[in-house]
């Protein structure tokens, strides 16, 4: 409720209330966000290595508060805001521009909340799933859905955001609009802190970093060193130091075999720098063998940008009346993303899993990477659709006169309805599996940073976006032409801009169907069974 009660409504805050062009506004709310989205890479390292995941989450939850409670002083006291051209309207000729120290305070709390969700989002979901044991076939079960019901929760959150809190900041005021997640995030602090005696708590150990960098550098300073054909000649501890450990053991693989060279025996002076036991290669080559993925997630997130940015900008060209009283605030039809993303993952985990599952014996119904798949289709029909919706809205605007002045478009903001739906419907697929997929896959002792992959992903995507937005600007503007994004969206040509995001998904489809069909399920070996070594292997490697 809190991250999305800011980002849903942030573009106009900076064009309405800070006076930031369309552009300008729309790259530091895509900066921002992907900030947001980057720092947990830090907040796993810190739970992995130092502090565990509780503690960070703990810290960083404080850190979050006071974020929240500065931005809502910036946002309420008359002397950190510039002043207005006009009663909640966008004037192109305004010249009150926001002072610097203004903008200072006002993004110096914004980044301080990307501080503070650094140790909140990659490990509070952890934590969640950290609450089943893998160990016990009934809670590992359980943990198939967790997920599911995880991101369920969560925008249980947005989507009181995305209309309650969208309403108070567009209709009541800004101060009430942020003091409200404010308060709600703390009690959420609150209630987290009694649940402590109850939970799993797992210690930190040690950096993921530290132990990726362990095999690659002892496998390029025995570069010239043949690897053995028999894998039992590599280093590996006994199976009863494992099971003293509660950990999984992974056996030798061929997949980028360069990496067994770490595990190769050697003379002389042993450390962890020179010699690594197969586990630790392999739990290396997993973690190597996601960034495919990941890469291919980059795109889909530079999609999920779009919503809060120019959907939302969309949105106040047209008519948002229902009956002569009440409007509907642009940014609110994210609750629309937030509602079909509720109602499919329901669908999903209570209708389409059980009937799939009969017929792949899957007990996910279908595999992560087949549920990411039909994401990324959805992803390319969600663009298709804004194209289209987007070139009539401006052929309106052009036949009622008002593409020059910028004039609301005699058209109901709800033609926007469709586009917005399939983005909670592709988040069904896509996101939950994205999560689900990093975390499964990540190896036990990586589990932070696995999740935090999923992260990474949404930040570099809004980066990406504010880089492709800055220069698709630019280089349509050469040569005299108007550009296809402007301050004024009915002389804009966003159609233009979409249609060229419906090529980018097309080719980012392709490579994910490559990288996908390549890809291996990490096997891991469970020696836990008092009656037998029993092997768990991920559902997906066994079909």
């Amino acid at each position: 409720m809190a991250y999305y009660g800011i980002s849903s409504n942030l573009v106009l805050y900076l064009t309405e209330k800070l006076h930031q062009g369309t552009v300008a506004s729309a790259n530091n709310v895509t900066n921002w966000v992907g900030t947001i989205w980057m720092t947990p890479i830090i907040g796993a390292y810190i739970a992995d290595a130092h502090l565990g995941r509780y503690w960070t989450f703990v810290i960083a939850s404080v850190i979050y508060v006071s974020g929240m409670c500065l931005l809502t002083l910036s946002v309420s006291l008359p002397s950190l805001k510039p002043p207005a051209c006009g009663p909640n309207t966008i004037d192109p000729t305004c010249t009150q521009k926001a002072s610097p120290s203004q903008l200072g305070i006002f993004f110096l709390s914004l980044y301080i909340l990307a501080i503070g969700t650094g140790g909140t989002k990659p490990n509070i979901s952890t934590i969640g799933a950290d609450q089943f044991d893998v160990f016990d076939p009934k809670e590992r079960f359980q943990k198939l859905s967790f997920f599911n019901w995880w991101m369920f929760s969560i925008f249980f959150g947005t989507l009181f955001a995305n209309t309650v809190l969208v309403y108070i900041q567009d209709n009541v005021g800004w101060t009430l609009g942020y003091a409200l997640p404010t308060l709600g995030l703390i009690i959420s602090v609150i209630i987290f802190l009694t649940g402590t005696p109850f939970y799993r708590h797992k210690l930190p150990s040690g950096s993921a970093f530290t132990k990726m960098s362990r095999v690659l550098v002892a496998a390029f300073r025995k570069r010239q060193v043949p690897v053995p054909s028999d894998p039992m000649e590599l280093h590996e501890l006994e199976l009863t130091e494992y099971k003293k450990r509660k950990q999984f053991m992974m056996e030798s693989t061929t997949t980028l075999r360069f990496l067994n060279k770490a595990a190769v025996k050697n003379q002389g002076m042993v450390t962890p720098w020179t010699l690594c036991t197969v586990t630790q290669v392999e739990e290396t080559k997993t973690m190597l063998k996601m960034l495919p993925i990941l890469v291919v997630t980059f795109v889909p997130s530079i999609m999920l940008a779009q919503i809060n940015t120019l959907f939302v900008k969309q949105g106040t060209t047209l008519n948002r009346h229902i009956g002569p009283h009440f409007q509907v605030p642009a940014a609110s039809l994210q609750g629309f993303v937030t509602f079909s993303m509720l109602v499919s993952v329901v669908l999903y985990d209570r209708i389409f899993v059980p009937i799939t599952r009969k017929f792949t014996k899957n007990p996910r119904g279908i595999t992560l990477l087949q549920r990411m798949g039909i994401g990324l289709i959805i992803h390319i029909l969600i663009m298709a659709i804004a194209s289209l919706t987007e070139h009539h809205r401006l052929n309106v605007a052009r036949e009622h006169g008002v593409a020059e002045s910028g004039g609301k478009v005699p058209l109901t903001i709800f033609i926007l309805l469709p586009q917005f739906i399939l983005m909670g419907l592709a988040d069904a697929f896509l996101e939950v599996a994205k999560l689900e997929f990093f975390y499964d896959q990540a190896p036990e002792g990586m589990k932070s940073l696995g999740t935090s992959y999923a992260m990474t992903t949404l930040g570099v995507g809004n980066f990406l976006s504010s880089i492709l937005l800055s220069t698709v600007s630019d280089l349509t503007k050469r040569n005299g032409h108007k550009g296809w994004i402007t301050n004024n969206l009915n002389e804009s040509h966003l159609d233009y801009y979409y249609a060229f995001f419906v090529g980018l998904n097309c080719i980012n489809f392709v490579v994910f169907f490559i990288v996908s069909r390549l890809y291996v399920y990490k096997a891991e070996i469970d020696f836990h069974d008092e009656s037998s070594s029993q092997e768990m292997v991920s559902v997906e490697d066994r079909l």
